[in-house]
């Protein structure tokens, strides 16, 4: 149950947190660190409610502490969950960088995902788009510098990830980043059923 909207919810539509020895309230993504842990929603602003009306403190039975950046490390695990997949992906073999060879693996039916960059050039985009299939998701939420880190190599702009169990896990991932970045709301996730 979400401890500001109070809705009971299944885990992965919500963030654990764990309080350290410290006294400090943890982000507990991977939903593995030993403690009583505290559930919000899996919204940014909802998180924010929660720091602010200190309901950390009163789930944990006492006084917690919060990061005064926590939204937005909740927001940066996130991407780097994502990344780390990616950077898996690449390392099986299941993923490739660079526009000819994101063309080739399109061309073949073979991916699932596709990743431009948040500032690839809008033609080169819709040229690979329009080989893409209906079942390929297209993926705008990284920048170069990202995908960079995710493939150990310079100047990525497009990225495909092929069919398979890593693309579905990914695709969660990046699921999960935008309903988190999402407005509370009629669009927002709290309105979503």
């Amino acid at each position: 149950m979400c401890i500001v909207t109070r809705k009971v919810k299944d885990e992965a539509e919500l963030i654990r947190f764990v309080r350290s020895p410290d006294g400090q309230a943890v982000p507990d993504l991977a939903r593995k660190l030993p403690g009583r842990g505290v559930w919000v929603s899996l919204s940014r602003p909802v998180l924010e409610q929660a720091i602010a009306r200190k309901l950390f403190s009163k789930g944990f039975g006492e006084a917690t502490t919060m990061p005064p950046d926590l939204a937005r490390m909740v927001g940066k695990l996130l991407r780097q969950q994502v990344l780390s997949l990616l950077s898996l992906s690449k390392k099986a073999g299941e993923s490739v960088a660079g526009f000819m060879k994101v063309e080739e693996m399109l061309g073949r039916g073979r991916a699932r995902l596709l990743f431009h960059a948040s500032e690839a050039s809008p033609d080169g985009s819709r040229k690979l788009d329009k080989l893409a299939q209906p079942q390929v998701e297209r993926i705008v939420l990284f920048h170069s510098d990202e995908l960079d880190l995710a493939f150990g190599r310079s100047n990525v702009v497009h990225a495909a990830v092929a069919k398979g169990g890593l693309a579905e896990k990914l695709l969660l991932g990046v699921r999960r980043i935008e309903t988190f970045e999402a407005p509370v709301g009629p669009e927002g996730p709290e309105e979503r059923v």
